[in-house]
């Protein structure tokens, strides 16, 4: 169970509450070092362009969910952001990313 995010077709990365990016999936990673960069022990912060970056800091001083859908390339994609937690202490953010399909069902289960 070590390795369970390098199995799923998402992107997971988390940080550290002063926004280090201290673990990073094998997918997201190869997606970035493809882009030339290697993210890990670099700052969630400079990854991010406005308005991202002020929600992420945000985040990081108060903790919050941040969920929101965006379209790029024809490509729709979920983000889901977390606080993680450390023995009930907020420690940081997960950040998980994941493309979802342009049509999808929705059920309403009360």
């Amino acid at each position: 169970m070590e390795n369970w995010s390098d199995e799923i077709k998402g992107k997971v990365t988390v940080c550290d509450r002063e926004g280090k990016i201290i673990y990073i999936n094998k997918l997201a990673n190869e997606k970035y070092i493809n882009e030339g960069d290697d993210l890990l022990g670099k700052n969630l912060l400079d990854c991010h362009p406005e308005p991202s970056r002020t929600k992420v800091a945000s985040m990081l001083e108060s903790p919050t969910i941040n969920s929101y859908t965006v379209e790029k390339g024809g490509i729709k994609m979920m983000i889901h952001q977390t606080p993680l937690y450390t023995n009930g202490v907020f420690s940081g953010v997960i950040e998980i990313s994941f493309e979802i399909p342009g049509e999808m069902p929705h059920f309403k289960r009360d």
